[in-house]
């Protein structure tokens, strides 16, 4: 009751209690006994909070070793506060864990591409040019300038874009296609219907294997597709719903808006576009999921994705191209402007999953000049010539790639793993190929971060100066990261997305 009483008084969230740090909170009280003092405001403000950042300094230190070894992305973001403030997160991955750095109050300097390179530089030599293989941006002119202006600067260091970002924007981009944004409309009003009036819904939770439809989002254009497949995979019910004498005989059937939502269920060519959207919009979606999970390595997944979207979109209409142009031509306008980067084909050729994949290697001579212009890049691999004639061992499946057990897990194992058991026969293209294939190809981490800036700083005249307010992320968001982690079960669940992603092929 006393927890309780403290709680009700203080107006502590409920979902406190289901921190991770709660229990171990409560135990560390109980074990000192009755008369233990709890901090004062000014220590819990100010000593404490500083005890807890060194803490969590070690931690991110603890991450450098591997830094070395696989490598790691700077993974950097802008966004704007409840104060009008703009602020950059920088963030570093590597396959052991991700780390928040510091979050720069950007609003007085000028946001061109020289600054934007020389505030880089700053977390560059801090981490150290030679950990780092990438960094990782959205899609702005002026991201995309300044990391051509730091690949000058430090040569083994590429420039990326966000890949979910840019999965988004390719769904944006579908649509705001005329027909797409009528079914979307279409597919509203069927939802608005149906949960604004409770006879109706409560009719349908009756239905056997009912689920809940997913209602769209207002800025995640995935939402869109997921619900016009949720209201898809309702057809039957939906169906039946309008047909029975339960709703024919309402009120409601009688109404403009009951009229119209009956002629969209009954109308067949409303589900024949929301299969075929659907069936365009999966593989995108599938895709995204696997990019926005930054608990593995995902760069070495990027290429192929885009390769198989564009392929199955082709297959949907049957080869047919003003059918398929439309969609296709999203996808390619996006890929030539944003991911046709010699790292994410050097990446798809190192990656054992898709070069032992035969009948689905793409053999376009971009892949191979992106493999060439990372080997031949002496920054980033020190002995080219080594490496190039070791890419004939990988290849062709020669020596220790040529072991059955390397050839068996070639499509299981995590890809950089994959290359510290069986790459030993090209020593200098296992370091290379380590290194790639550790890295993650999204800044979705930093978005994360946004959430835990807005539950921290929720008053608009927080009087938190911004180096405390940074200090609070820091802390919060690295304890978090730790404890995500250490708990193994976003491994399992990486897993089976992409044993997802290719069963759907």
């Amino acid at each position: 009751m006393a927890v309780a009483r403290w709680f009700y008084d203080s107006c502590i969230p409920m979902n406190a209690l289901n921190s991770p740090f709660a229990q171990k909170a409560i135990d560390a009280i109980t074990a000192i006994g009755p008369g233990y003092k709890l901090p004062t405001y000014h220590m819990m403000r100010v000593n404490l909070l500083k005890d807890c950042r060194e803490e969590c300094k070690l931690l991110v230190e603890a991450y450098r070793s591997s830094w070395k070894e696989t490598g790691c992305t700077i993974m950097a973001d802008g966004w704007t506060d409840v104060r009008s403030r703009t602020l950059i997160n920088f963030l570093v991955y590597c396959p052991r864990g991700l780390s928040f750095l510091k979050s720069v109050d950007a609003s007085d300097i000028k946001k061109d591409a020289e600054t934007l390179c020389e505030l880089f530089s700053e977390v560059v030599e801090w981490v150290g040019v030679s950990n780092i293989v990438q960094i990782v941006t959205d899609n702005a002119a002026n991201y995309k300038k300044a990391g051509a202006l730091l690949h000058e600067k430090y040569a083994n260091i590429y420039w990326s874009p966000c890949a979910a970002h840019c999965l988004n924007l390719i769904l944006k981009e579908i649509c705001s296609m005329n027909h797409v944004k009528d079914l979307a409309n279409k597919a509203s009003k069927v939802t608005i219907l149906v949960y604004n009036h409770i006879f109706l819904l409560s009719w349908l939770r009756k239905r056997e294997g009912w689920k809940e439809i997913v209602r769209p989002g207002a800025t995640r254009f995935a939402t869109t597709f997921i619900t016009l497949k949720s209201v898809h995979d309702h057809k039957h019910d939906l169906q039946a719903l309008i047909t029975s004498k339960y709703f024919s005989d309402s009120k409601l059937s009688k109404t403009v808006k009951g009229k119209e939502a009956t002629s969209i269920i009954l109308d067949n060519k409303f589900w024949t576009s929301c299969f075929i959207m659907t069936k365009i919009s999966g593989p995108i979606i599938r895709l995204l999921r696997i990019v926005d999970a930054d608990e593995k390595p995902s760069l070495g997944y990027v290429y192929d994705g885009l390769y198989r979207v564009r392929k199955a979109i082709k297959n949907l209409f049957k080869n047919n191209k003003r059918l398929y142009k439309p969609y296709t031509s999203i996808i390619k306008s996006r890929w030539d402007s944003q991911f046709r980067q010699g790292i994410h084909s050097a990446a798809y050729f190192l990656n054992p999953t898709f070069q032992y994949d035969k009948d689905n290697y793409s053999h376009k001579p971009e892949v191979m000049q992106g493999l060439v212009e990372l080997i031949g890049n002496k920054d980033v691999c020190s002995k080219p010539k080594d490496a190039m004639m070791e890419v004939r061992l990988f290849r062709d499946q020669l020596e220790s790639f040529g072991k059955p057990i390397a050839i068996k897990l070639a499509m299981e194992m995590q890809p950089d793993e994959w290359w510290r058991m069986f790459g030993s026969s090209a020593p200098q293209l296992q370091k290379l190929a380590i290194r790639i294939l550790s890295q993650t190809s999204s800044s979705s981490g930093c978005e994360r971060n946004w959430s835990v800036f807005e539950k921290i700083h929720t008053k608009r005249r927080n009087r938190l100066e911004h180096q405390r307010l940074n200090d609070l992320v820091y802390v919060r968001y690295n304890l978090n990261m730790r404890n995500r982690y250490n708990f193994h079960l976003p491994s399992f669940k990486f897993y089976i997305l992409i044993v997802l992603y290719f069963a759907y092929f």
